[in-house]
């Protein structure tokens, strides 16, 4: 059934999802971010400035929103890349600050956008660099490393590509072998900057499929950058739609996605219906 057509009046201000069945509690939270300011050197003011972030635990969250919204910069932050320059960002309720590096590698692991691997290096041993967080600086493979490498690579579709060197793939398969040393590294919290951005419309379903499989096999939590809002609405549990670095709703996709958000916050007018899927049908841009 087609939404509410959207009200786009100057005054028009969206009310988040009140829907409390559909929108978790800090109970419920792997990720929870207090209070945020996240800025960088030279910005006047903050990129990030919101009160509360709770990325659910055992689920898939997407964080949408237009060009500098500030998706990655959070994502950066609830990574440990950015330090805050107010507020809290806790893990399992721990201070991120509280957990040495290795510590924190073992329970959360962070896919950027941009990657880069030695020359000459294979598929096989990229992604034994995952297991990093599990060893000492001069043990050797074990056989969980080689257990966790061979699970890594079955689960991302990789494992013909094994002896291939990285320089020799195409960009949909590189970013499935990154993934798979993501996976290597055995974390409880999986955080992903626009995985399939850049990719052709296989590779980007193969993506999602691999972070949906490692959801529901191995309960991850993850918490994903995307630029496609459909995409986010499919494959995701929650949704955090971000405008001028502020959570503007959050909540199940069905709750969050609607025409009035892809007015005010895309500055689109779209047609906005759920059945078996969501489906979105962009009509035009809005003026500013």
């Amino acid at each position: 059934m087609s939404q509410t057509q959207p009200n786009t009046t100057d005054d028009a201000h969206y009310e988040p999802s009140s829907n409390a069945a559909s929108t978790p509690s800090e109970s419920d939270a792997k990720l929870h971010a207090n209070d945020l300011q996240l800025g960088y050197p030279g910005l006047d003011e903050p990129v990030i400035d919101t009160e509360t972030l709770v990325i659910p635990e055992g689920e898939v969250t997407a964080l949408v929103g237009p060009n500098g919204s500030g998706k990655s910069t959070l994502l950066k932050s609830l990574a440990r890349h950015l330090e805050p320059e107010a507020g809290d960002v806790l893990l399992d309720g721990r201070e991120l600050a509280d957990f040495g590096s290795k510590e924190f590698a073992r329970e959360l692991g962070m896919l950027a956008q941009q990657n880069t691997a030695p020359e000459g290096i294979t598929v096989e041993e990229l992604i034994h660099h995952g297991r990093y967080p599990h060893k000492g600086f001069f043990d050797g493979r074990t056989e969980e490393d080689e257990t966790a490498v061979e699970r890594a690579l079955e689960l991302a579709g990789v494992t013909h590509l094994r002896d291939v060197e990285i320089g020799s793939l195409s960009g949909g398969q590189r970013q499935l072998v990154w993934i798979a040393m993501a996976l290597a590294q055995e974390t409880e919290t999986l955080l992903l900057d626009e995985p399939t951005t850049y990719l052709d419309l296989r590779h980007q379903l193969q993506v999602m499929d691999v972070i949906r499989t490692l959801n529901e096999e191995r309960g991850v939590t993850v918490c994903v950058v995307l630029h496609d809002i459909t995409q986010a609405a499919r494959f995701a549990d929650y949704l955090v739609a971000l405008q001028d670095g502020d959570v503007y709703d959050w909540g199940r996709p069905e709750d969050v996605v609607s025409e009035q958000l892809l007015a005010e916050v895309f500055g689109v007018e779209a047609a906005v219906e759920y059945g078996a899927e969501p489906t979105i049908t962009p009509k035009r841009a809005l003026d500013d």
